[in-house]
C-alpha cells in the first residue's frame, strides 16, 4: 500500500502525539473548544471555555484540542473522525479553516487520540465514526473552534500593534490592519495568541461570507498522500522488532480449537512462535496464530498448521435452511414496530391484495484493506495502531480483556483503507483478536510488538456480515389506486442485541436498525403496520454494513411502491409525488432527479433485440434525501447493463461539493455491486466464498455514467457516506421491470429471470 520507502516513526504525520507531548509543543498555539448542540447559522455561540490565566511565553493554551497553530505557520486540525475514504478529514478541516480564515494550503490534518471527553461524537455520546455523522455532529463544534482561534489571533495582534480589534481583518492566513498597514502571519502571532484568554463567545460567519465551505477550492487533504504512496495505513506501519501474526480461524462459526500440531509451521524459516488465543468475547472466534518476522512467512506457517476443531457448538445451517426458517416466521405475527390504523382488517377485506416477498443475502464489507491491527503490550499498558473507528467501545473491550483501566489503552488513529461499517464493531472483534494474540505470545516469553494481518480469505470468511433478511409485504389499493393498507413483515438478525449498544438501539425487543427505512416511511398510507421477527438461533456474526437497515428496506419499499403504481396504471414518478405530500424535501429530490434524467421522454432505442427501461426510487437515510433514476439495457439472454444513473441529493449545507459527489458515486457503486453480485452463502454452516472470484465486486466496465445534482440548502449538514447506497438497487429493479415487465425481488439479481421467451 505504501509505494515509497518506509518512513521513520517520527516522520509519520498522522500518528497521534501523546497528550503530554501535545501539551508540551514548543512555540505554538493549540486550541480546542467544547461546544454544545449545533447553533443557528450566524448566531452567537455560548462560552467556549473559561478564561485562562496568561500562559508562559512559548507555551500553548489547550483547554481542549481541535487545532494547533505552529510558529512555522502550519495549521493542524485534530480530526476526531477516522479518514477511511469518505472525506472526513477534508470536511472537518474545511469547517474549522473557514472560521479561522486560514489559507487552505497551510492546513494539515492529524487523527485525534482516543479521548471520549474531548472527542466524543455529539450524536452518540461516545467517540467513534459511523452512521454518516461526522459532519452532522462536528459542524458547529469545528466552526466555533476555528472562530475562537481566529479571535485569539486578532486579540494578540491588536494588543501587540496597539490598535482596535474591530479594525483588524484576517484572510488566507494573514492578519492585517489596514489603518496602520501592519500585518502578520498566523505563525508570527502564535506565541502571543497563546497568552490570550479563550473568548467567552464567538460569532460565526454568515454563509454569504464563505470562501471554503461549499466551494471547490477546498481540495481533499488525503489525495496527495494516497496517490503518492506516502499515506500510512496499518499495513505500512512498523515498529522495531515487530512480528506479524496470521491466524487460523475455525471453518464454522462457534467452533473452537481442540488441538493443533505446529511442527511443520515452526519449520518454516522466519516463524518465531505459534500460539492459541481466546479474545474473551463469545461472539469473537478463538483460533491459532503463527507469528513470524514477515507476513509471507507467517502465512506459510499458518497454512502448514494442522488444527483439530471442536464443532460441538458450531453453527451448521446453510443459506437455504436459514431462508426457510425466515419464511416460516414471516407467516406469523411479529413484534409491532409501527401501527397506523388497522392494516390487517383492510387487507382482509381487500379482494386481491398486492403481495411481494423480498430476499436479501448476507453481505461482506470487502474493504480494500483487509482487517489488521498493530499491538504493543508494555508493562500494564497497551498501545494500538489501526484505522480506529470506535474508540470508546474498543478501549473498554481491550481493557476488559487485559484487566486494566481503559485509559491505559492508547489508540493511535491511522488511515483506514475502507470500512463500510466493518471496523466499527461493537464486539471489537479484530482488536480483541490482535491483543489476545499479543498476550498469548507474551505469556510464552515473546515480548515483541505484534501486527495481526488478515488475508483476503480471512476477511471474506471471518463473519460480521450485513445480516440476511426476508421481507413479506401486502398492500391493498383503494378505488383511486392509492395504498389503503400496507403490512410489512421483516425477518432478520439483530445487530445490537447482546452488545454495549443494545440499551440505546433496542426498544421493546425491536432493533431500530432492522426496521429503519420501513417503520419510518412517509408515504401517505392511512393503515400501515410494520412487524419484526428477530431469530435468536442463527449463529452467523452480523453487524452494520453501509447504510445498515436501509440497504434492504429501501429495496422492499421502493420496489413495492413501483408495483403498486403499475397495478394502479399510473406513472411511478407521479405516483410517488402524490404520496409524498408530507415530505417536501423528499419530493424535491424526486422532482430534481426526474427532471435532470428527462423523465417522460422516450429513451434512445437499443440494438436489435435489446430492451431499454428507466426506473426511479427515492429514500431518506441518515437525515439525507436521495433520489436516483437508472437507465438500463437488457439483452435477449437476460444480461443487462446499467447505462446511466442520475442522482439528486439534499444533505443540508454542502460543505465539500466534490466530496458529496464522490460519496454519491461511490455509494451507488457499492450498492450496485451488491445488487449485481453480492452474496455470502453458507453450506452446512461453512462460508462458501473466499476471495473476489467468489464474492465479486463491481467491475469498472459495469459502472454506469453518473450525474450528481446537489440541492442548495442552508439547513445543517447531514450524512453523505451511506445515503447513496440504498437507492440504487430499487431504481435498477424498477428500470428492469419497465424494460421487461418482469419484477426481480431477490438480491443479487438473477439475469436468467429476464431472458426473453
Amino acid at each position: 500500500m505504501n509505494l515509497l520507502a518506509e518512513p521513520s516513526i517520527e516522520s509519520v504525520v498522522i500518528v497521534n502525539e501523546s497528550r503530554r507531548r501535545f501539551l508540551q509543543g514548543v512555540g505554538g498555539l493549540a486550541l480546542g473548544v467544547y461546544l454544545g448542540p449545533a447553533l443557528a447559522e450566524g448566531a452567537a455561540a455560548p462560552a467556549a471555555a473559561p478564561a485562562a490565566a496568561p500562559a508562559a511565553p512559548g507555551a500553548p493554551f489547550v483547554p481542549n484540542a481541535f487545532v494547533r497553530i505552529g510558529t512555522d505557520n502550519s495549521v493542524t486540525v485534530l480530526a476526531k473522525h477516522v479518514e477511511m475514504g469518505q472525506g472526513s478529514y477534508t470536511g472537518l478541516a474545511t469547517l474549522l479553516a473557514e472560521e479561522l480564515d486560514a489559507d487552505w494550503q497551510q492546513v494539515k490534518v492529524e487523527g485525534a487520540p482516543a479521548d471520549t471527553e474531548r472527542y466524543k461524537n455529539l450524536l452518540f455520546g461516545i467517540q467513534g465514526t459511523g452512521g454518516s455523522t461526522a459532519m452532522a455532529n462536528s459542524h458547529a463544534q469545528m466552526r466555533q473552534a476555528g472562530a475562537a482561534a481566529r479571535a485569539m489571533l486578532v486579540a494578540a495582534a491588536a494588543q501587540d500593534w496597539k490598535v482596535p480589534a474591530d479594525g483588524i481583518t484576517v484572510s488566507r492566513g494573514v492578519v492585517h490592519h489596514a489603518g496602520s498597514g501592519r500585518k502578520a502571519s498566523f505563525g508570527q502571532l502564535a506565541e502571543k495568541a497563546a497568552r490570550q484568554p479563550v473568548p467567552q463567545s464567538v460569532r460565526l460567519k454568515d454563509p454569504k461570507q464563505f470562501v471554503l465551505i461549499g466551494k471547490a477550492v477546498a481540495r481533499r487533504k488525503d489525495t496527495l498522500e494516497k496517490t503518492t504512496g506516502r499515506a500510512i495505513f496499518t499495513q505500512d506501519y512498523k515498529l522495531p522488532g515487530m512480528l506479524v501474526a496470521v491466524v487460523a480461524h475455525p471453518p464454522r462459526f462457534g467452533a473452537v480449537p481442540k488441538s493443533f500440531d505446529a511442527a511443520k509451521a515452526r519449520a518454516i524459516p522466519g516463524v518465531v512462535e505459534v500460539v492459541q488465543y481466546n479474545p474473551g468475547d463469545p461472539e469473537v472466534a478463538a483460533g491459532v496464530a503463527v507469528l513470524a518476522k514477515d507476513t509471507w512467512s507467517a502465512r506459510r506457517g499458518r497454512d502448514a498448521l494442522s488444527v483439530e476443531w471442536d464443532e460441538t457448538k458450531a453453527f451448521t445451517l446453510g443459506s437455504a435452511q436459514i431462508l426457510e426458517k425466515y419464511k416460516a416466521l414471516a407467516a406469523t405475527e411479529g413484534l409491532v414496530a409501527r401501527k397506523d390504523g388497522d392494516a390487517p382488517a383492510v387487507l382482509a377485506a381487500a379482494a386481491k391484495p398486492l403481495q411481494a416477498q423480498f430476499e436479501f443475502p448476507y453481505l461482506a464489507h470487502a474493504s480494500m484493506e483487509p482487517l489488521n491491527c498493530l499491538v504493543q503490550l508494555d508493562g500494564d499498558g497497551c498501545e494500538i495502531w489501526n484505522g480506529e473507528q470506535f474508540q470508546t467501545l474498543d478501549q473498554a473491550s481491550v481493557a476488559k480483556l487485559l484487566g486494566i483501566a481503559p485509559e491505559k489503552v492508547k489508540l493511535n488513529q491511522l488511515y483506514a483503507g475502507g470500512s463500510f461499517g466493518r471496523r466499527a464493531n461493537p464486539h471489537a472483534d479484530y482488536l480483541l483478536e490482535a491483543v489476545a494474540i499479543a498476550k498469548a505470545a507474551r505469556d510464552k516469553g515473546v515480548q515483541a510488538p505484534v501486527k495481526m494481518v488478515w488475508t483476503r480469505e480471512e476477511d471474506t470468511r471471518g463473519g460480521f456480515y450485513r445480516p440476511a433478511f426476508f421481507h413479506a409485504v401486502e398492500v391493498a389499493l383503494d378505488g383511486a389506486g392509492k395504498p389503503a393498507a400496507w403490512r410489512q413483515r421483516i425477518v432478520g438478525q439483530s445487530i445490537a442485541h447482546g452488545t454495549a449498544l443494545e440499551g440505546g438501539m433496542v426498544k421493546d425487543g425491536i432493533d431500530e436498525t432492522s426496521v429503519e427505512g420501513a417503520a419510518d416511511m412517509v408515504y401517505d398510507i392511512p393503515n400501515l403496520r410494520v412487524e419484526l421477527h428477530t431469530p435468536a438461533d442463527i449463529g452467523v456474526p452480523v453487524q452494520w454494513w453501509r447504510s445498515v437497515g436501509h440497504s434492504h428496506s429501501a429495496f422492499a419499499v421502493e420496489s413495492t411502491i413501483d408495483m403498486a403504481a403499475a397495478a394502479a396504471g399510473q406513472d411511478p414518478y407521479e405516483y410517488r409525488r402524490k404520496l409524498l405530500g408530507k415530505d417536501a424535501r423528499r419530493k424535491a429530490v424526486l422532482e430534481l432527479a426526474a427532471a435532470k434524467a428527462g423523465w417522460g421522454k422516450p429513451l434512445k432505442p437499443g440494438a436489435a433485440g435489446e430492451r431499454r427501461g428507466r426506473g426511479i426510487a427515492v429514500h431518506k437515510s441518515f437525515e439525507t434525501y436521495v433520489a436516483q433514476v437508472a437507465e438500463v439495457t437488457v439483452r435477449p439472454d437476460g444480461g443487462f447493463k446499467v447505462d446511466r444513473v442520475v442522482c439528486a441529493v439534499d444533505c443540508g449545507l454542502a460543505i465539500n461539493p466534490d466530496v458529496i459527489k464522490a460519496q454519491m458515486e461511490g455509494g451507488l457503486g457499492y450498492g450496485l455491486s451488491a445488487a449485481l453480485h453480492g452474496a455470502i452463502t453458507l453450506d452446512g454452516g461453512a462460508v462458501q466464498q473466499s476471495n473476489f472470484d467468489g464474492y465479486v465486486p463491481l467491475r469498472i466496465s459495469e459502472m454506469p455514467a453518473v450525474e450528481v445534482h446537489i440541492v442548495p440548502s442552508a439547513a445543517d449538514p447531514t450524512g453523505v457516506g451511506e445515503p447513496g447506497t440504498p437507492v440504487i438497487a430499487p431504481a435498477v429493479a424498477n428500470a428492469l421491470a419497465a424494460a421487461t415487465g418482469k419484477r426481480l425481488t431477490r438480491l443479487p439479481f438473477d439475469p436468467a429471470l429476464l431472458k426473453q421467451a
